[in-house]
């Protein structure tokens, strides 16, 4: 299902290898709920708990908007948007048919953004989907004031048919004007912060709109969590998280999320913020950064190269393509590149991949491999719920509560007084 690959880290690591000690301790702390922000663990039971309450409420929701609409508006920033983003840009590369297009509104405060989706969407029928908690988070507020505007010029009292709010269950600005406008509601669980929240209808019903299969999804995940419980070393959360934890306590303090598909970008500004906002507090912490191999490798090469040696990469792989390419022969070798004539473009990308590895490695780059079988809905699943497993599991290791976000408050409290916000 996943593989974590080790061979590239273990120059690196020493005589003591990885903790698994402590991998199984953190895992037992978070699946016995004995450590701190317990009541933010309710994701480990996402995927049946949606199935039992709330996938047939968001298969008619993106139903009725696949039937009716052109164009789809996320409001969100942070955990309300990057799921979604993540997963329709690396499973829905191009439009599937009979999809909208889904635009990502709310998760900055440039006018230009803003007003590039308005024209695109045009005169066409869309349907806004607002995403937040408690729905005083600035940006996502002010860009959902500007498109229930447009919906009530466009659909005069009809406009609350196309809003749809994901929100807290009983509290908070958005649930309080949802219920009062009649607004259909979709439930941010109490038990799931944001970040954690891709498999709720936080993630699921973009997702489905795009024309992604949820139902696929959540039983791949439910699959998942059951597989990743393993007490064992041979747990390739355990292996990630506690070859992480050790390369840090040696120096390597900054991680480099690496694929070698372009669409799985925004999978890893998702992973960026699900550790980032995890991991970093108390003064320490692995700071996440991504890169796209191989463009990236043109561009920041050198400074892996040979830069200084406070980092490591993990690579995500998928062991299968959803197409083939071969290289084609050309009559009289102008290029010099008929050696390749007849490979797949795949096998190209792999030795690619193999060579960076060595190089890196031999220039003091620990080098953690993950793969997946396929990019595809099952695919998306075993990702999201590796990924959230190990974070918690190696948050614990480090001693820190991974499901507290206490500093994000700081700016916003600058910017709000700042802006002249009456008390």
């Amino acid at each position: 299902m996943v593989k974590v690959d080790l061979s590239g880290c273990a120059t690196f690591f020493g005589s003591s290898g990885p903790d698994y000690g402590a991998a199984s301790a953190a895992h037992r702390v978070l699946s016995e709920k004995t450590g701190p922000g317990a009541e933010f663990t309710g994701w480990l039971c996402l995927p049946r708990e949606i199935r039992r309450n709330e996938l047939k409420a968001v298969l008619s929701a993106a139903n009725k908007i696949r039937g009716r609409s052109k164009a789809l508006v996320v409001v969100g920033i942070g955990g309300s948007y990057l799921g979604a983003r993540g997963a329709i840009e690396l499973l829905c590369t191009r439009q599937r048919p009979g999809s909208p297009r889904v635009y990502f509104a709310g998760n900055g405060l440039s006018a230009d953004y803003l007003n590039d989706i308005i024209a695109d969407i045009g005169d066409d029928d869309f349907d806004v989907n607002v995403i937040s908690k408690s729905g005083t988070t600035l940006e996502p507020a002010l860009s959902f004031r500007v498109f229930r505007e447009l919906l009530r010029k466009k659909y005069g009292a009809n406009a609350r048919k196309h809003i749809f709010a994901t929100t807290d269950a009983n509290r908070g600005v958005l649930h309080d004007m949802a219920v009062s406008e009649g607004w259909e509601r979709f439930i941010v669980p109490d038990d799931v912060g944001g970040r954690y929240s891709v498999l709720s209808a936080v993630g699921l019903l973009p997702m489905a709109v795009a024309g992604i299969d949820i139902s696929v999804v959540l039983d791949a995940a439910a699959e998942a969590f059951d597989a990743f419980d393993l007490r064992s070393p041979e747990n390739p959360a355990w292996q990630y998280a506690a070859a992480r934890q050790l390369l840090y306590s040696k120096g390597y303090g900054i991680e480099l999320l690496a694929c070698y598909e372009p669409s799985f970008r925004f999978m890893a500004e998702w992973w960026k913020q699900l550790y980032g906002e995890s991991e970093g507090k108390n003064g320490i912490g692995i700071f996440p950064a991504s890169l796209e191999y191989t463009a990236d490798l043109h561009s920041m090469g050198q400074y892996i190269q040979d830069g200084p040696r406070s980092m490591f990469e993990t690579v995500v792989s998928f062991e299968k393509s959803l197409t083939e390419h071969a290289v084609p022969f050309a009559m009289g070798d102008p290029d010099k590149l008929n050696y390749l004539a007849g490979r797949q473009f795949d096998s190209v990308c792999a030795t690619a991949r193999e060579a960076v590895k060595a190089a890196h490695v031999a220039g003091g780059v620990p080098n953690i491999g993950v793969s997946f079988e396929r990019r595809d809905e099952a695919g998306f699943a075993q990702l999201v719920c590796f990924f959230e497993l190990a974070c918690a599991i190696s948050g614990y290791m480090s001693g820190v509560n991974p499901f507290n976000q206490p500093g994000v408050e700081a700016y916003k409290k600058n910017m709000f007084k700042m802006l002249g916000k009456p008390e």
